[in-house]
């Protein structure tokens, strides 16, 4: 069965790449959004297994964003262009599943994330 998968950023040009790599790995992208309001209403309609958000999501915080999404999806996972360790501590305290650099993004890294189950989960 595939991992079923909602984007959650405000780069459309990343929403783009992000979607072609996780399909070319077997992931299903059921949808994207820009928004804290859009991704909420994104996973009432496609009922993803994992939702990636952005940290920083254009004057949304993406911690807040996890924290509202939490109860609706198994599972969300945190992305970022800043490194971890710009970030330990919001990452530990968060809901979040775990939290991937945009650099490492694939797949493979999502499912590791998911295994290990918990946010220092390894890129």
């Amino acid at each position: 069965m595939s991992l079923r998968c909602l984007l959650v950023d405000d780069s459309a040009r990343f929403l783009e790449a992000a979607r072609a790599l996780l399909e070319r790995g077997g992931v299903e992208v059921v949808g994207i959004a820009s928004t804290g309001a859009d991704a909420l209403s994104r996973v009432r309609e496609t009922a993803p297994d994992v939702v990636l958000v952005d940290l920083d999501l254009d004057g949304e915080n993406g911690f807040d964003v996890a924290r509202r999404l939490v109860g609706d999806v198994p599972a969300v996972i945190l992305i970022s262009t800043h490194s971890r360790e710009d970030f330990q501590e919001l990452i530990a305290a968060s809901p979040a599943r775990g939290f991937l650099h945009k650099s490492s993004l694939s797949a493979r890294a999502i499912r590791d994330v998911l295994s290990a189950g918990g946010p220092s989960a390894p890129p």
